[in-house]
């Protein structure tokens, strides 16, 4: 984006800084190997973005801060997609069951890291995602996956009308063009969230100096409500 595009915003008033909130959570949109595949109709080459994934990961996992995976996957039906099929026929290889639905292996998730289920570009749309955030007492949602423009935008948009602080890693987020990677990017700063790098997120979550996270025992008791109706996901 040019230089007068960027200050013309800031005059006008967009661009300011959310903040960083005390209780952040990290979510990773849809790096599944349906996304991830550059050989798959929908995919990408994702490399650099899954491995500053993995620092974010390592970072939320050492201080016990919930971590969330979401992935797309539909009935053979296909009725739970709606008109997204539609407007975009290649989703239907993201079946559920079918390996493209699964989260890609380089950034495997963990025992008690829940993978949400989708079948929109928001991951809260339709899900249980708020109340699941909300229940941790999480203020701050960071996000990585892709893409930037689809699921990542959406899913910017819905975080920061729910109320959560909405951070978004500009090198854990990708497109399948430069272009909609940057002007998305640009936008989502302007109006919805912080953009930053990776290692701006990391030193907020070092400055946290977190002693045991929220993941631990409020995360627990609230493990064991939620698996009495949905065991080991979220949907």
């Amino acid at each position: 984006m040019d230089n007068r595009t960027i200050e013309d915003y800031k005059r006008k008033g967009f661009s300011r800084r959310s903040g960083f909130g005390s209780k952040p959570a990290l979510l990773v949109v849809d790096f599944i190997n349906g996304f991830t595949d550059p050989s798959s109709p929908l995919g990408g080459d994702y490399t650099r973005e899954l491995e500053v994934t993995n620092r974010l990961l390592a970072g939320f996992r050492g201080a016990g801060l919930p971590i969330i995976f979401t992935t797309i996957a539909y009935e053979p039906h296909f009725r739970d997609a709606g008109v997204f099929i539609k407007k975009v026929p290649t989703l239907s290889i993201l079946l559920k069951g079918s390996p493209m639905a699964e989260v890609d292996s380089r950034i495997r998730p963990l025992p008690g890291e829940y993978v949400l289920e989708k079948k929109m570009p928001s991951s809260f749309f339709n899900t249980r995602l708020d109340t699941y955030l909300q229940s941790l007492g999480v203020d701050t949602v960071v996000m990585a996956g892709c893409t930037t423009s689809g699921c990542i935008r959406a899913s910017a948009i819905d975080a920061m009308q729910y109320g959560f602080i909405t951070v978004v890693v500009a090198d854990a987020v990708g497109d399948r063009a430069q272009g909609p990677h940057e002007a998305n990017l640009f936008d989502i700063d302007a109006k919805y969230g912080d953009v930053m790098p990776a290692q701006e997120a990391l030193d907020h979550l070092q400055r946290l100096s977190t002693t045991g996270g929220i993941a631990s025992s409020v995360h627990q008791e609230f493990q064991q409500w939620w698996n009495q109706g949905s065991p080991g996901r979220l949907s």
